[in-house]
């Protein structure tokens, strides 16, 4: 990740390859956004008239590359990055604008060594929110590139900063200006960036591995080898221990496949905890369809059915390597569904963890029969709250679209405070309905429940479904990040293309909040 560094210094007295700072759309043009000033007056005022006249607005998401004038400024490019609207008076910018710019201009740089970011940074969490977007900004995920060396061992490039295969190297250096490293808040604040950018590395890290190197397996030594690191306790059950303790979603999904599920459980405990959270992510490493196969087109991307655990797993380590007083345990249910000659078949029944029957009467609806078997092992911990997460359903993709998670609970309350947690942390969620009537469609002659019900609807089905395994007196809510989760298009902001990291930062939100004994 990207070194970090604060400063009160002026913009333009620093020695960085560039200094970026922002513009905001103005009444009657480009306007300089606080931070800006005195490369405003390196230009002897005019820095908004020569954006205007290269045809820079200050629009969300635009970049522009100057050169710095002869003198006045030590960095020998200014890149300006739009704002949008400018803010009133006696207003500030919203702290996702400034988080969405500091990333844009993190991309923008990829290969450059050094960047002082100079945008407005008013008070502490405008602090948090620039360093978070730029840290989130500058992410490359380069593992899988060849050396770029030739068969003499020479590299092409002479300054060193392409990395692989001609990748450039993500952003190496980044200072905030007007953040003050003497200022407990300002520090803290910063801290917590680094920390929340680092986790959300380490899940788009892990979703951005192929899942021939990402077994369920492996993604459980990987937790081991974290959990020791960061003090963590960590238990993990393999097919051994699942088909001794009854796990029948788990091993009915994995059974298929030569590589066999796991079940991890990792917590972070805190001496002074009062209040106890269990998150509960699907980890599916690959997902074929099963016997249910999915059509051409459909399969490319499925190394990211497990961006749920990924998530879970990197909200844990979050709160402990930020010393939450809070008790999080993470349950990773990981499974890779492989069509076979010993997989689950369409119309199979299920004996689950519950003790419940599941008639499977679609093997490409298996994430929410994993997560069942370790919702109803959570729930016996008696958490205060329990969250899962997942790429559960195409369907919350179609209402929502590809960047906006669904949000479904069993208490209203409760869903709103994920919605509201969500917005603070900069990820866009909406609150679903769970109504009812839906769960008829699930009703089967030969089992308890089917594991589908009816098409119109089924993402609301789906969580209807997990509610079944969650005990009624548990606080829960289910995530839907089937949209969000991997980013098939182009970046955007600080969103690279591939795995997001969705939910990690709305969990720790969770986290702190619970922390601070407000759970509803």
């Amino acid at each position: 990740m990207s070194a970090l560094t604060l400063s009160t210094s002026s913009a333009t007295t620093q020695r960085a390859d560039v200094v970026v700072i922002g513009v905001a759309k103005g009444a009657k043009g480009p306007v300089v956004a606080l931070g800006g000033e005195t490369v405003d007056k390196a230009y002897g005022g005019k820095l908004a008239t020569t954006l205007d006249a290269l045809g820079a607005g200050g629009s969300e998401g635009e970049t522009t590359k100057i050169p710095a004038p002869p003198a006045g400024i030590k960095a020998p490019v200014v890149l300006a990055v739009g704002l949008g609207e400018a803010p009133g008076k006696h207003e500030s910018y919203d702290l996702e604008t400034l988080r969405r710019a500091a990333g844009t201009a993190a991309r923008a740089l990829s290969g450059t060594k050094k960047a002082a970011f100079a945008l407005p940074v008013e008070d502490a969490a405008a602090v948090a929110a620039v360093t978070e977007g730029a840290l989130l900004g500058a992410y490359s995920f380069t593992a899988y590139r060849s050396s770029g060396e030739g068969k003499n061992g020479k590299k092409s490039d002479k300054d060193g900063r392409k990395e692989k295969d001609g990748a450039s190297a993500p952003l190496a250096e980044i200072t905030v200006v007007g953040a003050k490293p003497r200022d407990k808040a300002h520090k803290a604040a910063a801290e917590r960036a680094e920390v929340l950018a680092s986790e959300v590395a380490r899940a788009r890290d892990l979703v951005n591995t192929p899942s021939n190197d990402l077994t369920p397996a492996v993604f459980a030594d990987r937790a081991k080898e974290t959990a020791k690191q960061h003090s963590l306790d960590i238990e993990v059950m393999d097919e051994g221990a699942l088909t001794k303790g009854g796990y029948g979603g788990i091993l009915g999904v994995g059974k298929g496949s030569g590589n066999p599920p796991r079940l991890v459980r990792i917590a972070h405990t805190h001496p002074k905890a009062k209040k106890s959270v269990a998150l509960v992510g699907k980890g599916i490493t690959y997902d074929s369809g099963g016997i249910s196969l999915k059509p051409v087109g459909h399969n490319e991307t499925m190394k990211c059915d497990m961006s749920g655990a990924a998530a879970v797993f990197a909200a844990v380590v979050s709160a402990a390597r930020l010393g939450l007083r809070v008790n999080v345990t993470g349950w990773l249910a990981l499974a890779e569904n492989m069509p076979s000659g010993t997989a689950t078949r369409p119309g199979d029944v299920l004996s689950m963890y519950s003790g419940k029957t599941v008639e499977v009467l679609n093997t490409d609806a298996e994430g929410r029969l994993v997560l069942a078997d370790a919702l109803t092992r959570a729930c016996e911990e008696s958490p205060d709250a329990v969250v899962d997460v997942a790429t559960l359903t195409g369907a919350m993709v179609l209402a929502l679209g590809n960047r906006t998670f669904g949000v479904l609970s069993n208490d209203d309350d409760f869903r709103s405070t994920l919605h509201e947690l969500a917005g603070e942390a900069g990820e866009a969620s909406w609150p679903m309905p769970m109504p009812t009537h839906l769960r008829k469609g699930m009703e089967s002659p030969v089992a308890d429940i089917s594991n589908i019900g009816e098409r119109p609807g089924s993402g609301l089905v789906a969580g209807l479904f997990l509610k079944e395994f969650v005990d009624e007196d548990v606080l829960w809510a289910h995530l839907d990040i089937a949209g969000p989760a991997f980013n098939d298009s182009g970046p955007f902001g600080y969103t690279p293309k591939g795995g997001t990291g969705s939910g990690v930062r709305t969990l720790v939100r969770l986290a702190e909040r619970a922390a601070a004994g407000e759970l509803p």
